[in-house]
């Protein structure tokens, strides 16, 4: 940790990035919290999948503009518009005028906004540290991610059930602020050919045939994209009711938000030194732990119990977001690695808008808690589906060098 830090541009990609992935969690689970409050769990959906449509819909072009413009730029505007949104959606909170319809418009824009950063984010990682610091630096980097799954939703329960969300979202607004105010100071390397840039058409065809050259990218993909929308997506929406059901109070939800972060922590920590022969064979075996729990929740199962479970998890999701993100990084050419990077985020979510839209009124047919079992039952046999893909099982480790 302390080796990969001393890089200058990579100190201030990952003190920016903290500030605001620790507001991105606090404000995801608020806007559960929140919304379940003054609505229904459809009201939740709705709110979800306008921060996701627009997200999704404007990913390929943001790994476009990524991959031609000085990414470190891009991500400070987007920081920016961000800025702006939640400080917007703060103010109508805290002077009592806010209405559903509003959270939708504003979480539209702002999931817009997210389209370009995510695969800017993604390209520009390898381009402040070493070649062979890559693994440390995607790790260092999901610990900030741990660290906000940890923190983050007990600060939102803290707020919204305390002090009131409004001060939630005022906070993820400074914390974009603080982001920008950090990557406007980076210079990032130059990292592999130079290759002159065509139509948005013509890049977009490239970047998918990068895409779809490997198996192991494209069949991973397309895995997590249908387990978003059985399991994560109804999880989100639904957590909360559950929680009150099964549990007595909201406040559950938060716990087990706050123990998977804890869990991650672990599993990022853990990457900084573990570097498996089979990557990605490792990651979907530490990814089985995630969809059991979220079944086992809705099942009521006992509450220390299920806090162990989702500290597992944590682990799991760490490791496998850090061993993908080192694969794509060494695997992908640097060119191309954004917009790569945007077919990855742009498969994986494309579905998860139908999840939260589904997700409330499958609950009123058949049960919150129903569905999150179902769910999750099914979204652990689509996670084994990755044993069977043969390039998961054949890629291995490449030497720190690349």
């Amino acid at each position: 940790m302390r080796r990969v830090l001393k890089e200058r541009e990579f100190r201030l990609l990952w003190l920016g990035h903290s500030a605001s992935t620790i507001g991105d969690r606090l404000v995801f689970v608020a806007l559960a919290l929140y919304v379940t409050e003054i609505g229904s769990p459809t009201d939740v959906g709705i709110v979800l999948a306008a921060h996701a449509v627009p997200f999704v819909a404007f990913l390929m072009l943001g790994g476009v503009w990524a991959d031609r413009l000085p990414r470190h730029l891009v991500m400070v505007a987007t920081d920016l518009v961000r800025a702006a949104m939640h400080t917007l959606l703060a103010v109508l909170i805290l002077t009592g005028t806010v209405e559903i319809w509003h959270i939708v418009v504003i979480e539209a824009v702002f999931g817009a906004a997210e389209a370009f950063f995510r695969p800017a984010f993604t390209g520009l990682v390898p381009q402040t540290v070493p070649e062979p610091l890559l693994q440390d630096a995607n790790a260092a980097t999901a610990i900030v991610a741990t660290v906000a799954e940890f923190a983050g939703p007990a600060l939102a329960a803290a707020l919204v059930l305390g002090v009131g969300a409004g001060w939630a979202f005022a906070l993820d607004a400074a914390t974009f602020v603080v982001s920008a105010l950090f990557l406007i100071q980076l210079k990032p390397r130059m990292r592999g050919a130079v290759v002159e840039s065509g139509s948005v058409l013509s890049e977009l065809r490239a970047g998918w045939s990068e895409f779809r050259a490997r198996s192991w990218v494209w069949g991973t993909v397309a895995i997590f994209s249908f387990l978003l929308i059985f399991a994560f997506g109804p999880y989100t929406v639904l957590g909360p009711t559950v929680a009150e059901q099964e549990f007595g109070g909201t406040g559950f939800y938060g716990v087990l938000a706050a123990a998977l972060g804890a869990g991650t922590i672990g599993g990022a920590l853990i990457g900084l030194r573990w570097r498996p022969e089979r990557p990605l064979l490792m990651a979907f075996a530490c990814n089985l732990p995630w969809t059991a729990a979220i079944a086992l929740f809705a099942a009521g199962a006992p509450r220390p119990f299920l806090v162990a479970c989702f500290v597992l998890s944590g682990v799991g999701l760490a490791l496998f977001d850090v061993w993908w993100q080192t694969a794509l990084a060494q695997r992908i050419p640097p060119y191309a690695l954004s917009r790569v990077s945007s077919y990855d985020w742009m498969g994986s979510l494309a579905l998860l808008p139908l999840g939260y839209l589904l997700a409330g009124p499958a609950a009123e047919a058949f049960g919150a808690s129903e569905v999150l079992i179902v769910g999750g039952l099914v979204g652990l046999a689509i996670s084994a589906l990755g044993f069977a893909i043969p390039d998961v099982r054949r890629l291995r480790k490449l030497s720190p060098a690349g």
